[in-house]
Formats: structure tokens, C-alpha cells, sequence
């Protein structure tokens, strides 16, 4: 969300239907390892390959539909973007039926071990690992390769960046491209812990607008502290009254409106 903010100026209320796809297309693509025989021990290979693959979608919405809006109010931008959040929950209710779909055990495929005195699934390390080494790949792309100078470039100014050569129309396929794949990948490697359900996608564009709102608008580093901050809090409010579960990020995201309503990184851009 914050990618595609930052440079297209489009709030995509539809990443979480992205994460719901990946979800979806996770199981799949672990069913048919598993059917084909694969050890258990590397189904993460084809989940998070299946999980990037499926992230190509945003292409196709990007180029049929969201290439005719940029210059459209931002309200029906914004209604765009949910129309696709409704139409990508009906194609997967279509795909995959209403029922919940899981990847039937895997989740403790690795093992356990003990981390300061708990009990810890090695699945969950090997999430944060992942999630971290991610997070140091954009970060390398968008500050040390050509692709991420250009980025930042219209993110700044996108006149004076189409003024000096560079193709929008391009960049703006590409950054979509890449932001859907995130979020599809990140559908693809939970699914292990839960089940897939094709509800999921609403519940993670409240928690992804509480990580834009805590970490501010079309800033990486604050979407970075944001979820750090959201992932704490639903983590102790489960721990020890999972009713506060919401709520308590409710009233960070309240006490950032008051106080800093920009955000804790808000105008630092890409």
C-alpha cells in the first residue's frame, strides 16, 4: 500500500484481496506438492513461489483498470479500489467455494523451540526472517539500484520525472506489479498459521490502514515501525485480553490522529 501510495497517489483498499489470493493460491499450490510427493520440510519453496507468481494479477488491474483513473478524484479512486476488493472476494468464493481452506498441519512442519522461556513454532521465525529479508530487498531497490532512483524520482515530482524521460505509464505498472506481489506473498506464507478465508481481505485493510495511519502516508520506514507497532499490540492483547485486541490499536491510531495526524514518518516519502 504504501509503495503504490507513495508513487501512484492511489489508496488501494484492494491489498487486502491481494492477500486473500495468495491465501488461496498458497493452499493450492501446497496441495499439489504434497499430491506430487514433495518433502514436507520444502513445501515454503512453492508456497513462496506461488505466492509471487499470483502477484502478476496486478498487471492486468493495474493496465484494465486503474490506468484510467489517475487523474480522477481521489473518491473515485477510492471507490475503484473497492469495487475490486468486491469483485476479487466473488472470483474467490467462484475459485475456491466458502469454505475455509488450510494447509493441513504444515504449520508445525519445522518443529518448536524455546525463545525466552516460550514455546515457539520454527515456522514463525522462519515468517520473520523471511519478512525482514524483504524488508532489506525493497529498502536495497528503492536507495541502490536504478529502478528505485527512478521510483523515488516520481514519487517527489511525477511531472518533472515524465519532463526528463521517464515512461509513467511503465513505472506505474511496475510499482503496482510489485506491490501486489507483496501482498500476495504475504497471503501465501500466513497461511500456514491460519486458515484461508476469503473474508480475510477486509480484516487486513483495517489493520493495513492503522499501519498507514501509525507509520504515515506513503512513508516505507513508518509503514515498517507501523506494523511493528500493530503486530505488538495484537501479540499482548491476545496474550493477555484478546477483547482489547482491536481496540487498543484503535486507540493508537487515534492518539497519532491527535497528535501527529501526518503520522510518525508522515512527507518522508519512498
Amino acid at each position: 500500500m504504501q509503495v503504490v501510495f507513495g508513487v501512484q497517489k492511489i489508496f488501494n483498499l484492494a491489498c487486502g484481496s491481494f492477500y486473500a489470493l495468495g491465501a488461496y493460491v498458497g493452499v493450492s499450490a501446497v496441495g499439489w506438492y504434497a499430491a506430487a510427493g514433495g518433502p514436507p520440510a520444502l513445501f515454503i519453496v512453492p508456497l513462496a513461489l506461488a505466492g509471487l507468481a499470483v502477484g502478476a494479477v496486478g498487471v492486468v488491474i493495474e493496465r484494465g483498470l486503474l490506468s484510467f483513473v489517475y487523474e480522477r478524484d481521489e473518491t473515485f479512486q477510492l471507490l475503484l479500489t473497492f469495487a475490486v476488493v468486491l469483485m476479487m472476494e466473488d472470483a474467490i468464493r467462484l475459485t475456491w467455494g466458502t469454505a475455509p481452506r488450510s494447509t493441513a498441519g504444515l504449520y508445525l512442519a519445522y518443529g518448536q523451540t524455546q525463545l525466552l522461556g516460550a514455546t515457539v513454532p520454527v515456522y514463525n521465525l522462519v515468517v520473520i526472517a523471511a519478512s525482514l529479508a524483504i524488508a532489506l530487498a525493497i529498502g536495497w531497490l528503492l536507495t541502490r539500484t536504478t529502478f528505485g532512483r527512478i521510483v523515488r524520482a516520481t514519487a517527489d515530482n511525477r511531472e518533472m520525472a515524465a519532463a526528463l524521460g521517464v515512461d509513467l505509464r511503465r513505472v506505474y505498472a511496475k510499482v503496482f506489479t510489485l506491490g501486489t506481489a507483496l501482498g500476495t506473498l504475504g497471503g501465501a506464507l500466513v497461511i500456514p498459521a491460519t486458515a484461508a478465508m476469503s473474508e480475510m481481505g477486509i480484516e487486513l485493510i483495517v489493520e493495513a490502514f492503522a499501519v498507514v495511519v501509525i507509520g504515515g502516508l506513503g512513508s516505507m520506514r513508518g509503514a515498517f515501525v507501523g506494523a511493528l507497532v500493530v503486530g505488538i499490540l495484537r501479540s499482548f492483547a491476545i496474550s493477555i485480553y484478546p477483547e482489547l485486541e482491536m481496540l487498543l490499536i484503535y486507540l493508537i491510531v487515534i492518539a497519532v490522529l491527535v497528535l501527529r495526524p501526518r503520522g510518525l514518518f508522515g512527507g518522508a516519502g519512498v
